[in-house]
């Protein structure tokens, strides 16, 4: 009986021991996943960190962008209107000698170096006219028809000269057209 007793007694202890490890077991799995999820939170806090200096860096880089944009556009401004002013220069001492002279010839004169120095301007900023005898709807606009003897589709005048900026059409001739007649 007594070893019975013993037995029980063993059994006991090595059942408190087995309960011992396995509770030893979960608080070690425990501790593990405290610890995974405290990294898991870390990461993210830093991830979230990241997220805000990327959106601080680029609303940073808008408002720069938007700025050199605008420098550009007034950069640009101020070039075409500085060579303006020259221009105007020219008209005001061609005025001033439109009104003192009575001389025809001289006005004219006058005239023609503003309209030098206009078109200068206007090729030095890529601008060019477009030159076209036959009507291309592409780059001219009809405003009137004749009948003609002449050939068909004949440009017979210009009320408006049509310009190209760099290649690209920024208004089109506005024209009188033959239509033949035959």
């Amino acid at each position: 009986m007594e070893n019975k007793k013993e037995d029980t007694i063993n059994k006991q202890v090595m059942d408190n021991c087995n309960y011992d490890d396995d509770k030893n077991e979960k608080i070690s799995e425990l501790e593990i996943l405290k610890q995974t999820v405290e990294e898991q939170k870390n990461l993210a806090q830093d991830y979230y960190n990241q997220l805000l200096r990327l959106k601080a860096d680029f609303e940073n880089y808008r408002r720069r962008s938007e700025k050199e944009k605008k420098d550009y556009l007034e950069w640009g401004k101020e070039k075409i209107l500085v060579k303006q002013i020259g221009i105007n220069d020219v008209l005001q001492q061609a005025l001033k000698s439109a009104k003192t002279s009575k001389n025809v010839e001289s006005i004219v004169i006058g005239l023609d170096m503003i309209n030098k120095e206009f078109s200068k301007m206007l090729k030095e900023e890529g601008i060019e006219e477009i030159q076209c005898e036959k009507f291309d709807p592409n780059v001219c606009e009809a405003l009137e028809y004749i009948e003609s003897d002449e050939i068909d589709n004949k440009i017979l005048e210009v009320y408006q000269k049509g310009y190209k900026m760099n290649g690209k059409l920024i208004r089109t001739a506005k024209v009188k057209v033959a239509k033949n007649n035959k």
